[in-house]
């Protein structure tokens, strides 16, 4: 196979340590990789499969020569660095919201929408985490038995928001097990928002900032970017983001309306058929989806799989990812690999 050469734009963050483990573990074929960051971090040496490689300042002219760039470093900087990749042959790959609903973006989750690279023009957008692993799991439903509403309820771990986000959980928590309470509760960013709240012992139910509907910018973003994903541009589906206090996977609770009957048995069968999919569902053995246990895996979980008696056709199902992985790595390299497959990359 065509040795590529790769770049990760945040390589120092989650995310792209993630992608750096995750190209080895799938075997990518990288031939150079370069490692990209801001310019505070330009110059220290990081250990990949047993070679050193210096972090170098992410600027447009590194991006020469490079096949295919993985971005995780937010939205300012693809939105700054990404068409200049582009600019020069390069493949862009984007984990932030800065193209997601652009109409010119394919936005792809290869179990979902693989068929969505074709015609791509440099950009492909790696969608939410959140919504990533909800449309792998209502895939499945909604080619067996059409969609008809969708609400969802999710429950998001702290690494979403990030290493500083992870280590404030752990500190906030020895400090209220101390006897402390009077740490600073503001820097736990939810999403785009610092909303001053604490997080450990506690649930909030914002990430990302209000808009004038009084949804969060998080929970409009799964609803729009569902829709863009499945191509179901009329689906009814309402969402209610929440960060708990989870160091990393994200769960959620969710319902559906099903055009026509499903029954729990054929539900099951169908998710346990449909790639990405690992039906954990034995209440009898306390056996269901949960993020510690699921830590570290690539699949998207489901279990809990019951009727919804109060409506028609309806379904209650839980879903739990490792959000750094598939809700971020893997889906990204994931993409690039379906690159290679259709002889695009």
């Amino acid at each position: 196979m065509k040795k590529l050469n790769v770049a990760i734009v945040g390589a120092t963050g989650m995310v792209g340590q993630s992608l750096v483990q995750v190209l080895q573990e799938r075997n990518f074929p990288v031939g150079n990789l370069k490692l990209l960051a801001s310019t505070r971090s330009a110059g220290l040496t990081v250990e990949v499969g047993g070679q050193s490689y210096k972090i170098e300042e992410a600027k447009p002219e590194a991006f020469e020569g490079v096949d295919v760039a993985f971005f995780s470093a937010g939205g300012d900087i693809s939105k700054e660095l990404g068409p200049e990749a582009v600019r020069r042959g390069c493949v862009v790959v984007d984990n932030s919201n800065a193209f997601r609903m652009d109409e010119g973006v394919p936005l792809v989750v290869p179990e979902v929408n693989p068929e969505a690279v074709e015609g791509h023009k440099g950009l492909i957008a790696n969608p939410n985490c959140s919504t990533i692993q909800l449309v792998v799991a209502l895939q499945p439903l909604q080619k067996a038995a059409g969609l008809k509403r969708v609400v969802v309820s999710t429950y998001q771990a702290v690494s979403g928001a990030g290493k500083e986000a992870v280590d404030e959980l752990e500190n906030q928590s020895q400090s209220i097990l101390d006897g402390k309470t009077d740490f600073p509760k503001e820097r736990i960013p939810h999403g785009g928002a610092k909303v001053g709240h604490q997080i450990a012992f506690n649930v909030v139910p914002q990430l990302d900032v209000f808009v004038e509907d009084g949804y969060t910018k998080e929970e409009r973003k799964i609803m729009q970017e569902t829709k863009k994903i499945m191509s179901l541009p009329e689906l009814k589906i309402t969402s209610t983001t929440v960060r708990v206090p989870v160091v990393n996977g994200h769960s959620e609770s969710v319902n559906v309306e099903l055009e026509k009957a499903l029954s729990p048995d054929e539900a099951r069968k169908v998710l346990s058929e449909a790639p990405g999919v690992v039906v954990m569902d034995n209440p009898e053995e306390l056996s269901y989806p949960m993020p510690v246990p699921q830590d570290g895996r690539d699949e998207v979980f489901v279990g809990r799989i019951r009727v919804d008696r109060s409506v028609e056709n309806g379904l209650n199902i839980w879903v739990v990812a490792d959000n750094i992985r598939k809700g971020a790595a893997t889906n990204s390299i994931q993409i690039a690999e379906e690159l290679i497959a259709r002889g695009l990359l």
